[in-house]
């Protein structure tokens, strides 16, 4: 037995160190932790149990056949998180490239099996060269498997993807259908294509960061939800995130500890907002004084900034927070907040976390490049998020409530289980200035002094219509509230609802609006 086991010891300490030491050490000197280091570091100290430690490949051609390195490339295997179970797969930059072949898929597709069976996040790190040439279509086929259960454990399993390297080719779309994707300022990249193919194909010039990097798609695509400055802070940001969602679809989010009076008054929202409703103020501050100790993760806090979206606690309860942003564009609606905010929203929906939306939305950005950019249907998304939620529903109006934006953000009329309005609450179809030049342009045209007869129809406009009251006289809102009674109200409404049941018909899926 000894000397089995001292051969076994010699197995495992060849895939500790499978891409060998000069491979690791070029791996540390570009600042980045091994793929057993970046796990490690994860998860909580000595959880982790892994899986298929001592497979290799078996394809030959290339040389293959006399480079056969123990865990081929990735590394597989559970742990716990804080206590609570997580599954995970980190690829090794060090073996092959990170690049993905026959059974280095195979690891994936059975952890990824083994996470939904299980009902357990799945998380996955990235940072591999994409499909191993050498293998060919095996390559192209293994990653289909992986795609398919990305999509069979969507909405049933939190999935998070962690980029820490190059992630190209076929190879991006497992993250993009996930949930969550992290990556780390000037260490990740995700492209399609290279920058030598996109100069070769289309004549552009363009860097590797500005191509596919971080801040690139966390500000302008819209494919990353969070960005950090390195790779601990990045695994750091993953382990906060998973504190807020819970284990799979059947479970409730954890609630927190309860640090925070629940009855606490938020006095400073009664100043918040400026003498001039078209002067901006910071939503975030809003949220920040209701939910507890201003605790608040934004999710894509870099892209389509005129709405914020995030987790944040509630007497310890966990809640999604949707609300426009009047310090961007005014907070209107367009192409990129409505999709960011309807993806949002369908995320909450699907792991049973209630929305609380905070409202100053002015209207639906105007423009050719909007109508042409399909802003109808990229809308329509928004409001088909909010209609399917089947979770508890709570609305806050601080200011402006326009148009066909009010009925999007998450109003009475399509579903909100309880809406409050501030004293400030201007729910109208439009703002006085537009109303009066439609309404009275007769008028207007007739009168004497025209300045001084459209002055007097807005002020009779903004006292009659533009007010909380009308709509709190048809019950659109459940109150009108003082602002610093908001955080007691939340509170309270997340708490009565939390018994809420709601099925939707039985059908196979809806036909979202995409």
């Amino acid at each position: 037995m000894a000397e089995r086991l001292a051969e076994l010891e010699n197995r495992r300490a060849q895939a500790r160190m499978a891409g060998g030491e000069s491979a690791i050490e070029r791996h540390h000197a570009k600042g980045k932790m091994t793929a057993r280091e970046r796990i490690e570091y994860l998860l909580d100290d000595g959880s982790f149990q892994e899986l298929d430690m001592l497979a290799r490949h078996r394809a030959h051609g290339m040389g293959l056949e006399e480079n056969r390195p123990f865990t081929d490339g990735v590394i597989t295997g559970f742990g716990t998180i804080d206590g609570r179970k997580v599954c995970v797969f980190s690829q090794d930059f060090t073996v092959f490239g990170g690049a993905l072949g026959e059974v280095f898929a195979e690891k994936i597709h059975k952890i990824m099996d083994l996470s939904l069976s299980l009902g357990l996040p799945m998380i996955g790190l990235n940072d591999g060269a994409g499909a191993r040439i050498q293998e060919g279509v095996v390559s192209l086929h293994s990653y289909g498997g992986i795609f398919a259960r990305n999509v069979k454990s969507s909405g049933v399993i939190p999935q998070i993807s962690v980029i820490m390297g190059p992630c190209a080719g076929g190879a991006v779309y497992s993250p993009a259908m996930t949930d969550f994707i992290f990556m780390v300022n000037e260490t990740s990249h995700m492209f399609i294509t290279g920058p030598d193919v996109v100069k070769t194909v289309t004549g552009e010039e363009v860097t590797l960061e500005q191509l596919g990097g971080a801040m690139s798609h966390a500000r302008k695509s819209g494919v990353t939800h969070f960005v950090l400055p390195d790779e601990q802070s990045c695994l750091d940001e993953v382990r906060y995130l998973l504190s807020f969602l819970p284990t799979n679809n059947m479970e409730e989010p954890p609630r927190g500890a309860i640090t925070d009076d629940p009855n606490r008054l938020c006095e400073d929202l009664r100043t918040i907002l400026p003498e001039s409703a078209n002067q901006p103020y910071d939503m975030k501050k809003v949220i920040a004084s209701v939910v507890d100790n201003g605790d608040y993760i934004e999710v894509h806090a870099h892209w389509a900034q005129q709405i914020t979206c995030g987790f944040a606690r509630v007497d310890g309860h966990v809640v999604g927070i949707v609300g426009n942003q009047p310090a961007v564009l005014a907070g209107v609606l367009d192409i990129d907040s409505s999709e960011k905010a309807a993806r949002f929203v369908r995320t909450c929906d699907a792991f049973n976390i209630p929305l609380v939306t905070f409202v100053d939305v002015p209207g639906f950005m105007p423009g050719t490049d909007q109508e042409y950019g399909g802003i109808i249907r990229h809308g329509a998304k928004l409001l088909y998020a909010f209609c399917e939620a089947t979770v508890p529903r709570v609305q806050i109006i601080t200011r402006k409530a326009y148009g066909g934006a009010y009925v999007v953000m998450n109003s009475k009329s399509i579903g909100a289980d309880l809406a409050f309005a501030w004293p400030s609450a201007e729910l109208a179809v439009m703002g006085a200035s537009g109303a009066v030049e439609i309404v009275h342009r007769r008028d207007l045209q007739a009168a004497e002094d025209p300045a001084a007869r459209r002055a007097e129809l807005i002020d009779e406009y903004q006292e009659r219509y533009v007010n909380p009251y009308l709509a709190a006289e048809r019950g659109f809102v459940d109150d009108v509230i003082d602002p610093a009674e908001t955080r007691r109200v939340v509170v309270r409404a997340i708490d009565v609802l939390r018994s809420k049941r709601e099925d939707l018909p039985k059908r196979k899926h809806g036909n979202v609006p995409l």
